[in-house]
């Protein structure tokens, strides 16, 4: 299988409304992705507020036969469902997808917290019948919290064929996320690695300029994304990078990059550690979306997010980043509207502690 995985996180839309996707130019993505001879798709329960599992179905599942494709989706258990509950998810997954067998079968974002109900409800042991049933082929989980945690997984449960983690240059020595001790942890347990936000939801496709700089000049002719994505394909235990593209021009630059791939030399890694030392973000949100769908007063928060951070980088354009958000609270709650739920801390998997941060945003852009 080549490295390069298509992300059905970030798909082009058609209007502000997350579910609201622009299945034309998926088709067009696809069509490139396929032609190039990549084969695997990552999708989950949630994304696109469960239209992502629709646009696979409507874009690949129906266009092309089905043993020249792979795909993955996820058991979100953020809502604590019982077995009932999981066995209705299952279902609903299939039925979007349009297949009558799912290749990789993930439970969504393990920690601490998912793990503990995923025992309870004996999540692991459903998804084995699901595979001993022919439903499923292969059992995983992706991961967002401590080494330590994911080695007692591992530990307690040796049928787990995958590990799904955020891994790129920027996380890779960050004190929280731990990407490299975490990779470390899954190749110890001899579990291939697939690899998510590689680009860091995007920020690393447009670094600060410090960086973009250092990056450019070594090699004007690569974007700085290529970089996250050598960077994360370069790891011998990586099976599949995920790229989570949006547009076509995205999967012509990562089709560009793999179909030649090599990894990065020592020189180069050296250039990369330069350019990590300058790119500082505000806020480290990977825009995955997870915090939207359930945010009773609809805020964006993370383009919210976004602004913000454009607006740290770069203090000049603060009336900018002041104007685009009053025209992004025009069809969105705003930052000033959050009723301190904290739904939305419950499912970050970066663990922010979101209503303080939007008070922040609040600050600079209100």
């Amino acid at each position: 299988m080549k490295k390069l995985g298509f992300g059905l996180m970030r798909l082009p839309l058609k209007s502000g409304d997350g579910k609201d996707i622009d299945l034309e130019k998926v088709k067009e993505m696809v069509d490139l992705f396929m032609a190039h001879g990549y084969t695997y798709y990552d999708t989950a329960y949630v994304y696109h507020g469960g239209f992502s599992e629709v646009a696979f179905r409507e874009c690949v599942v129906k266009r092309y036969p089905r043993d020249s494709f792979t795909v993955t989706t996820k058991l979100p258990l953020f809502g604590k469902p019982d077995r009932a509950g999981m066995e209705k998810i299952f279902n609903e997954s299939m039925t979007r997808l349009g297949v009558d067998y799912i290749d990789y079968y993930w439970l969504h974002a393990m920690g601490k917290d998912t793990y503990q109900h995923a025992t309870e409800v004996k999540a692991f042991e459903y998804l084995k019948e699901l595979k001993e049933a022919g439903k499923i082929r292969h059992i995983g989980f992706s991961f967002h919290d401590s080494p330590e945690m994911l080695e007692k997984i591992l530990t307690e449960h040796p049928e787990v064929e995958f590990v799904q983690l955020q891994i790129n240059y920027l996380d890779w020595e960050d004190g929280w996320v731990r990407a490299h001790r975490c990779y470390d942890v899954a190749t110890k347990f001899g579990k291939p690695v697939i690899v998510m936000e590689p680009v860091k939801g995007g920020s690393l496709a447009n670094p600060p300029k410090k960086a973009e700089k250092i990056l450019k000049d070594y090699n004007p002719d690569a974007s700085c994304a290529s970089w996250a994505i050598r960077f994360a394909a370069s790891l011998p235990n990586v099976m599949v990078v995920l790229s989570g593209m949006s547009a076509l021009w995205q999967v012509e630059d990562n089709v560009k990059v793999m179909d030649d791939f090599k990894p990065l030399t020592d020189e180069e890694r050296k250039v990369l550690d330069e350019a990590t030392e300058n790119i500082k973000f505000a806020i480290p949100c990977t825009a995955c979306r997870y915090c939207t769908d359930g945010c009773p007063m609809s805020i964006s928060i993370p383009d919210v997010f976004a602004l913000y951070n454009n607006l740290k980088r770069d203090l000049r354009k603060r009336q900018e980043s002041k104007d685009k958000y009053s025209e992004l609270i025009k069809t969105t709650g705003s930052a000033d509207s959050c009723i301190g739920c904290e739904q939305c801390v419950n499912v970050c998997p970066q663990h922010l502690d979101v209503p303080k941060l939007l008070a922040e945003c609040l600050l600079e852009l209100g």
